[in-house]
C-alpha cells in the first residue's frame, strides 16, 4: 500500500514506519522538519519512504501528496506532557483540531482518495475518575483534554462525507523505550521510585508494539470502523503499576512522589497522571485483537530489557 503518515517521527509513529517499511509498503511521511525526518529514517534503511514537508495548520501544495494514497494515518499533535501554559493549551488543541481538518481537506480534494483514515485520539476523551469504568460507548468528560479529544474526533468524522472509512484510535499511556515511562524510570534507577500522588488513580496503558499492531490491523481489516480504545485489557492503579515496575527493575517502590512536585513540573498537565481513568478496550477485544502484552509485568519486562 501507499500510506501517508503524520506524526511519523514521534514515539509511536517512528516504530509504525519501521514496521510498515519491513512490510514493504510505500510511505509518505508528512513532516514539519525534513532534516529531523532524514535522521530518523535514513535513506539507506528506508528507501521506500518519501518525505514531504508540510504545515499542519495550513492548506498548501503538500496536500497533493495525499492524492493516490491507499491510506492516511494521522498521529500528529503537540505533546501534552509539558507545562500547560495558556499558549501551550492552545497549541495542544489547534495542532490536533486544525491539523486533522487540513488532512481531511486534502482527502476530500484528492482525485484518487484513500480507502481509510486512521486518526489518533486519546482516552482523555472520557475525563478522569477513580471509580468509573469507561469503554468506547461511554460519554465524553468535561475537562480540557476531553474537549480537545471531542473537537479532534469531530474533525476526523468529516472524512465520512468523502465516503472514506474512518477508524479513531483512543490511545492510553504508551509503554516503550521512551515516552512517559522514560520519565518514570529515572527515580527508580536512583532507588527513589514510588507511587505518584495518591496511588489510587487508574493507569490505563498499552505496549507500543500492541498499539502499532492495532493501527496496522485497522489498515488491513475493512470491517474496522469507528472508535477503538488502544489500551491493554488489564488497567491497574498507580500504586500497583509502581510496585510492578519496582519488581521488574529490582528496585524499591515505596517513596511516593508528592503531587506538588509533578504540578511544579507540568502545571495542569499533571492531571493526566494524578487523576487517571479506568478504560477497557471492549470494541478492540470484540474485534478479536490478540495482545502481545495483555499483562503489565510482561510489558514492563520487555521495555526494561530494551532500555
Amino acid at each position: 500500500m501507499k500510506i501517508a503518515i503524520t506524526g511519523a517521527t514521534g514515539f509511536v509513529g517512528s516504530r509504525l514506519v519501521e514496521r510498515l517499511n519491513q512490510e514493504k509498503h510505500q510511505i509518505v511521511v508528512l513532516t514539519r522538519n525534513p532534516d529531523k525526518a532524514k535522521k530518523v529514517f535514513p535513506a539507506s534503511a528506508f528507501s521506500k519512504v518519501e518525505l514531504v514537508q508540510y504545515s499542519p495548520k495550513q492548506s498548501g501544495d503538500w496536500q497533493k501528496a495525499i492524492d493516490g494514497c491507499d491510506a492516511v494515518i494521522n498521529l500528529a499533535g503537540e505533546p501534552i506532557s509539558e507545562r500547560w501554559t495558556p499558549q501551550h493549551k492552545q497549541e495542544i488543541l489547534e495542532s490536533r483540531k486544525i491539523g486533522t481538518q487540513k488532512i481531511v481537506e486534502a482527502i476530500k480534494q484528492a482525485e484518487v482518495k484513500p480507502q481509510v483514515l486512521i486518526s489518533g485520539s486519546a482516552i482523555g476523551y472520557y475525563g478522569t475518575s477513580e471509580t468509573a469504568t469507561f469503554d468506547e460507548n461511554s460519554s465524553p468528560g468535561n475537562d480540557f483534554l476531553a474537549e480537545v479529544c471531542r473537537e479532534w474526533e469531530a474533525e476526523a468524522e468529516q472524512v465520512k462525507e468523502a465516503g472514506v472509512r474512518l477508524v479513531i484510535v483512543r490511545v492510553g499511556i504508551v509503554l516503550g523505550n521512551g515516552g512517559a515511562l522514560a520519565k518514570m524510570i529515572g527515580p527508580f534507577k536512583m532507588f527513589a521510585g514510588g507511587p505518584i500522588g495518591t496511588g489510587r488513580q487508574w493507569f490505563s496503558w498499552i505496549h507500543r508494539e500492541d498499539l502499532v499492531t492495532l493501527i496496522i490491523t485497522a489498515l488491513n481489516q475493512t470491517n474496522m470502523v469507528g472508535v477503538y480504545n488502544a489500551t491493554a485489557p488489564n488497567p491497574v492503579r498507580m500504586a500497583q503499576f509502581c510496585q510492578i515496575l519496582g519488581e521488574v527493575m529490582n528496585r524499591p517502590s515505596w517513596l511516593p512522589v508528592p503531587e506538588f512536585v509533578l504540578e511544579l513540573l507540568l502545571g495542569d498537565g499533571a492531571k493526566v497522571v494524578l487523576e487517571g481513568q479506568q478504560v477497557l478496550p471492549k470494541q478492540t477485544q470484540k474485534l478479536g485483537f490478540q495482545y502481545q502484552y495483555p499483562e503489565l509485568k510482561s510489558a514492563l519486562k520487555e521495555v526494561i530489557a530494551s532500555v
